[in-house]
């Protein structure tokens, strides 16, 4: 099997759009991408209600489980939560190459996230604004479960890791990269972008962010790194 492959996963309350531009740029360069829709997502926030963690940790384990069945190997890609649930995948498929976005690991602080809301209010991104708002208290539940229970897979981690974070990131703290960099054993490189909010493919500097992916994907790792 000589296919490259890529499994991208996207965040809490999000859904594909968060990363399938770096999909297209990916399948442009000859990658075969999957994007799944995690369970309760993509129904304006309402599909949330009732959906458990452990839902979406057992859905993305059928894209890597069926990824590996059709491709042998493959590279993971998560965004915010998704990165913990990448790094899940990673330990348990035959994951080549694993990339983390914005990963949610450390929250912003309440003051950060208040500014972020009045730029949200004096830009107009009533949309953004809406679906905090529609978001079930119970789903905001779950998803901190996630992330206590998947922390501890980072430091499992063995396949070379990308982490990339948005400095002006107004949901996923920065030092959540470092917090990650912290407990990786195996070969990392980390980059941090100074115009980039938490919506990291999306932003100022998604250009950036693409080659940096790209230039990561198809390097060769020698046993020393």
């Amino acid at each position: 099997m000589n296919e490259r492959a890529c499994l991208l996963i996207h965040g809490f309350t999000g859904g594909p759009h968060e990363v399938r531009p770096l999909a297209i740029e990916l399948t442009n360069m000859g990658y075969i991408c999957n994007v799944p829709l995690l369970p309760g997502h993509g129904d304006r926030g309402n599909g949330l209600r009732n959906i458990t963690w452990q839902s979406w940790v057992e859905h993305v384990e059928r894209e890597a489980a069926e990824m590996q069945r059709l491709y042998g190997s493959f590279d993971v890609i998560g965004f915010s939560m998704g990165g913990l649930l990448a790094a899940y995948i990673a330990n348990r498929y035959a994951v080549r190459r694993v990339v983390l976005l914005s990963a949610a690991v450390i929250y912003v602080s309440p003051v950060r996230f208040a500014h972020a809301i009045a730029d949200l209010i004096r830009t107009g991104e009533t949309r953004k604004l809406k679906t905090v708002k529609r978001t079930p208290i119970g789903s905001v539940w779950q998803f901190m479960r996630l992330v206590r229970a998947l922390k501890p897979e980072f430091s499992r981690i063995q396949s070379p890791t990308l982490v990339l974070q948005g400095e002006r990131d107004e949901i996923v703290h920065p030092s959540s990269a470092r917090f990650i960099t912290s407990k990786l054993n195996c070969y990392y490189e980390v980059q941090y972008y100074a115009n980039s909010k938490h919506l990291i493919c999306l932003d100022a500097d998604y250009e950036q962010v693409f080659r940096r992916v790209t230039r990561f994907l198809y390097h060769e790792f020698s046993t020393t790194e």
